[in-house]
């Protein structure tokens, strides 16, 4: 079926849109200084924290590649993501009442920091190395999806080659995010949240529609079908999608990937005060869950729409959305598609951009320490963002030649158990053996050792035993064992 909107209409919406946001880069960032980069002043709105972490937490992943995994052929998903967000919410109450408040008191600019002042410089550069890394797999990951997107359905039909849509897309991010940093990110990531959100919603009404269901009726609808289950309890061993595994893994995964995560933190610590940073992450938590369960049922309803439609599966899961949305559901959710995949793409990566920025020149350069003229920093500062956006660039370019046939979400978070893995131990071991300190040289030897081990483990009993997002678990347990018998074995002593 040929698309309802053709590819310069496409186009043009992208093109006002990042019009848009450049308008509003230029109002919020046009007097912003080094600490309106970093931290935003920390002056920020509580409110609009909340709002723009629904969209970096979502990102075009949740988008695309949610809703394309509940009918995942083989892979019986359903529901069963939702466990796992009930597990973030325990996460996030930890965060919110231990990791907050110890960011706060010390007054950190980059979370980091944090370990060099309690095991000493090697634990500072390893912790936001592995962040680095961690936020580059992912945000490559995220734009790698939305440029695959826009490759199939608007840039490819027009001869455009894809790593012409890729470079882009980079630059477009670079644009609205090298004066004001996450001063700017506050905003365009609360405006790209309420469109990703809209046009999911407008979406699930037009589908509604043609089967004769209120948006009302939608939740007892999937709920009673045949992608309707919500909650897993069999084959603990086995099923990735077991209730106590994922409950566990979104635990961690919320820990890891928010508390000590430099993009996700940097937004809180914007905010005015600790208590404001606290409600934030109250009100996220409700609306993470609301939206979550709306991205679910969208999956639901989208797969029943195929069926009944007779239309066929896309070889990539992650395309169903997209066909649908373009090709046969009307063009007015078609335009909101389009916002919608932009909005969350970038609502993900342009924060992404700016937390590598940050954790790279406070943590590698110094930039806290030094003395060297504003100008200077600036100029440093500005280089970095470049270097950084090149390399998300190459990344995904070399993402480009992944399996067709996986969700990029389950992808995701194998990657994350490896590389969040020596953080979550790292810290851990920080804040609950704190008379115990391993030398420098140990800290980086297990921070290498933890994930290959954790690798090799996965490889040698995946016929026994579904590690999945567990990994995670695995991973930091090994990373605070090992520091814990080498403090033990070769300890160090604590810097003043």
């Amino acid at each position: 079926m040929e698309q309802n909107l053709s590819s310069q209409v496409i186009l043009f919406i992208i093109a006002a849109y990042f019009a848009f946001l450049i308008v509003i880069s230029f109002i919020t960032g046009r007097k912003a200084d080094q600490a309106g980069f970093f931290i935003g002043n920390k002056n920020s709105s509580w409110i609009l924290v909340a709002i723009g972490m629904i969209g970096t937490s979502l990102s075009g992943v949740t988008f695309i590649s949610l809703p394309g995994a509940v009918g995942n052929e083989g892979m019986n998903q359903s529901l069963s993501y939702m466990q796992m967000v009930f597990g973030y919410l325990i996460g996030y109450f930890i965060i919110a009442t231990v990791l907050l408040p110890l960011y706060y008191r010390l007054n950190l600019t980059s979370i980091y920091t944090y370990l060099g002042q309690r095991f000493g410089n090697e634990a500072l550069k390893t912790g936001s190395a592995y962040f680095l890394i961690s936020r580059i797999v992912g945000a490559s990951f995220r734009l790698f999806l939305v440029a695959g997107v826009l490759q199939s359905f608007v840039t490819g039909p027009m001869g455009i080659p894809f790593w012409a849509t890729v470079l882009v897309t980079i630059i477009l991010i670079w644009v609205y995010t090298f004066s004001g940093g996450i001063k700017t990110i506050i905003w365009t990531d609360t405006i790209q949240t309420i469109c990703m959100v809209l046009a999911v919603i407008i979406t699930l009404y037009a589908i509604s529609k043609s089967f004769g269901l209120s948006i009302a009726d939608i939740p007892a609808h999937v709920h009673s079908g045949k992608y309707g289950q919500l909650f897993f309890f069999d084959e603990m061993w086995k099923d990735g999608n077991n209730f106590w595994k994922q409950v566990i893994s979104g635990a961690l995964i919320a820990l890891a990937m928010t508390g000590l995560d430099q993009d996700m933190m940097q937004k809180n610590l914007s905010c005015r005060t600790l208590k404001d940073a606290q409600k934030n992450m109250l009100v996220f938590c409700v609306l993470l869950v609301i939206v979550n369960f709306i991205f679910l049922y969208l999956g639901a309803m989208l797969f029943e729409y195929a069926d009944l439609n007779a239309v066929q599966i896309p070889e990539r899961p992650d395309h169903l959305y997209p066909t649908l949305a373009l090709n046969y559901l009307p063009s007015t959710v078609g335009i909101l598609f389009i916002l919608g995949l932009i909005a969350a793409a970038y609502s993900s990566a342009d924060s992404a951009l700016t937390a590598l920025t940050t954790a790279f020149c406070i943590d590698f350069l110094g930039f806290e320490k030094d003395n060297k003229s504003a100008e200077h920093k600036k100029r440093t500062r500005l280089i970095v963002h470049i270097g950084f956006s090149l390399l998300l660039f190459t990344v995904i370019l070399l993402f480009n030649a992944l399996p067709k046939d996986s969700s990029v979400i389950n992808q995701i978070f194998v990657a994350a158990g490896y590389t969040y893995g020596p953080l979550l131990g790292l810290f851990f071991f920080g804040m609950f053996f704190k008379k115990r300190t391993p030398s420098g040289v140990n800290i980086i030897i297990t921070c290498i050792a933890a994930p290959v081990l954790s690798f090799m483990l996965n490889y040698a009993y995946k016929d026994v035993f579904s590690f999945g997002s567990t990994i995670l678990a695995v991973n930091g347990a090994l990373t605070l064992g090992l520091l814990y018998l080498s403090s033990i074995i070769h300890p160090a002593v604590k810097p003043n």
